[in-house]
C-alpha cells in the first residue's frame, strides 16, 4: 500500500532544500513532507557545480554545499532529512533539440546536476593541456570557461551574440570581461553557432562512445578540440502539468503567493512566472536567489496565509570568477549610464526608464556598496539629470542609502564563504549562476494539514 503525505515537493533542486527548511522551521510533524527528485542525492547548492566543484585543487564536494549554506542557513545533509523523516523541473537544453546528434560523444558535457559535474571533472582531467570549446556565452559558458582555463586547458568560447552575457551586459561592460578573460587565455568566436562535430569514427554516430575531435561552425571555422562544454540555456520542464495549470512566459503562472491556477499547487524557482511588483508585470527569473526566496515565500503562504503578503521580490543576479565579482539588481531597460573606472577594478552602470532608476550593476564593490545599489534600485528614485547621475556614479546610490532610514535590511544575500575553500585567483561561493543554475521546478502540493497518513 502507498503512503500519503500532507506536503509534496516535486523537484529536488535548490528551491526544494529551502522549502524543506522553511517547512521544518514552521513546525510540520515528522513524516509529513515528501520530496520527489530524479537525482539520488538530497538538494544542494547547484551553482557550486560551475565554480568550486571544477577547481583543480581542493575542489568542493558534498556534503559541503548541500542546501541551505548558500544563504548562511543550516546545512541539510542526508542525516537531517532522515531525522525529519522527510523523503527525498527545468532541464538543460540539449544539442539534439537543434539537430546536432552527439548522444554517444563521451567528451561533450552539459552542466545541470551533480552527475553532469562529476562527468565533466573526469573529462577535464583527461584533457589537461588540450583544447576545450565552450558553446554559449551566458552564465554557464562564462563560469565554465573560467574553470577550464584554471584547469590548464586552452579555451575557446563560441556564441551567436555580439558579446558575452548579452541578456544582461552592455557592450561596454562585456568588453571589460572579455578583455579580462583574454588575458587569462580564453579566446572568443562570436557571431556564429555550432554547425556540426567531427568524430573519431569518420563522422558517423555509432553505438559505442566516440570522441569529438573538432567543432565545425556555421561561419566555416573549424576548432580542433579535446572536449566540449554546452551551456546554451534551459527550458522550463512543464510537460508534467501542461493542460492542467495555466502557463505564461514559458513557465507556470502563479500569483503573489506563488499559487498556481490550481489553488492546492504552488510553483517556485526557475519554472515560476510570478508578478514582480516593482515592474508591474509577470516575470520568470532563472537564478538561485529567486529560487531560494520564492520557495520560502510559498511555504509561508501555505502555512500562515492570513499573515503573508504578496511576494515582493527585487530581481538579483551575481557571479564570481577569477578575482572578479559583480552584482546586478532590478531591470536592464531604458537608458544606460556607465560609471567608474573601466580600466581599474570598480565600475558599474545604472538603467533609467521613464525618469526613474530601475537597474544597477556593480563590479568590485564592497558589501556596503552592493547593499547601497540594492536599496537604491528598490526605491526607484526619480532621476532628473542623467549627466549628473553619471557624474555622481556609485556615490549616488551610496548617498541615497545613507540618507534614508534603515527600516529593514536591504534585500541582499552575501555569498557564503563557508561552502568551499577560497582560492587566490578564483573567489567563489554558493551562487546561482549557472545558470546553470538554478533550481529544478518545484511544486508544493498542499493536501491539508489534517489529512491522515496511511
Amino acid at each position: 500500500m502507498g503512503r500519503a503525505f500532507v506536503y509534496v515537493l516535486l523537484g529536488g533542486g535548490v528551491a526544494a532544500g529551502y522549502a524543506a527548511l522553511e517547512f521544518s522551521k514552521r513546525g510540520i510533524p515528522h513524516g509529513e513532507l515528501c520530496i520527489i527528485s530524479e537525482e539520488p542525492v538530497v538538494p544542494y547548492e547547484r551553482p557550486a557545480l560551475s565554480k568550486g566543484f571544477l577547481l583543480p585543487e581542493a575542489p568542493a564536494r558534498l556534503p559541503s554545499f548541500h542546501t541551505c549554506v548558500g544563504a548562511h542557513e543550516e546545512r541539510l545533509t542526508p542525516k537531517w532529512y532522515k531525522e525529519q523523516e522527510f523523503f527525498p523541473g527545468v532541464k538543460a537544453l540539449q544539442l539534439e533539440e537543434f539537430g546536432v546528434n552527439v548522444s554517444n560523444a563521451e567528451n561533450v558535457c552539459y552542466l545541470r546536476n551533480l552527475a553532469d559535474a562529476t562527468r565533466l571533472v573526469e573529462v577535464i582531467k583527461s584533457s589537461v593541456g588540450g583544447n576545450a570549446v565552450v558553446i554559449g556565452g551566458g552564465y554557464v559558458g562564462m563560469e565554465c570557461a573560467a574553470s577550464l582555463v584554471t584547469n590548464k586547458l586552452n579555451v575557446t568560447m563560441v556564441f551567436p551574440e555580439a558579446h558575452c552575457m548579452a541578456r544582461l551586459f552592455t557592450p561596454k561592460i562585456a568588453s571589460y570581461y572579455e578583455d579580462f578573460y583574454k588575458a587569462k587565455g580564453v579566446q572568443f568566436t562570436k557571431g556564429t553557432v555550432l554547425s556540426s562535430f567531427e568524430m573519431d569514427s569518420n563522422g558517423k554516430i555509432v553505438q559505442f562512445p566516440v570522441q569529438v575531435t573538432a567543432v565545425v561552425l556555421k561561419d566555416g571555422n573549424r576548432l580542433p578540440t579535446d572536449m566540449v562544454v554546452v551551456g546554451i540555456g534551459i527550458r522550463p520542464n512543464t510537460s508534467l502539468i501542461e493542460g492542467q495549470l495555466t502557463l505564461e512566459k514559458g513557465g507556470i503562472k502563479v500569483n503573489g503567493r506563488m499559487q498556481t491556477s490550481n489553488n492546492s499547487v504552488y510553483a517556485v524557482g526557475d519554472v515560476a512566472a510570478f508578478p514582480v511588483k516593482m515592474f508591474g508585470e509577470i516575470r520568470r527569473l532563472e537564478h538561485v536567489d529567486s529560487a531560494r526566496k520564492s520557495a520560502r515565500h510559498a511555504v509561508a503562504a501555505i502555512m500562515d496565509p492570513s499573515n503573508v503578503a504578496d511576494f515582493d521580490y527585487l530581481p538579483f543576479f551575481y557571479s564570481r570568477v577569477f578575482t572578479l565579482s559583480w552584482q546586478f539588481y532590478g531591470d536592464n531597460i531604458g537608458e544606460v549610464v556607465h560609471y567608474g573606472d573601466f580600466s581599474g577594478s570598480t565600475f558599474g552602470a545604472f538603467w533609467v526608464s521613464k525618469g526613474h532608476l530601475v537597474g544597477s550593476f556593480l563590479e568590485g564593490g564592497t558589501k556596503e556598496e552592493y547593499e547601497a545599489i540594492a536599496k537604491a534600485t528598490r526605491l526607484k528614485p526619480l532621476v532628473e539629470d542623467i549627466t549628473e547621475l553619471e557624474r555622481q556614479g556609485l556615490g549616488f546610490a551610496v548617498s541615497l542609502s545613507q540618507q534614508l532610514p534603515q527600516t529593514q535590511p536591504p534585500t541582499v544575500i552575501v555569498p557564503s564563504s563557508t561552502v568551499v575553500l577560497e582560492k587566490p585567483m578564483y573567489g567563489w561561493h554558493a551562487t546561482a549562476g549557472v545558470a546553470v543554475a538554478a533550481s529544478i521546478a518545484l511544486f508544493a502540493y498542499w493536501y491539508g494539514r489534517r489529512r491522515r497518513r496511511w
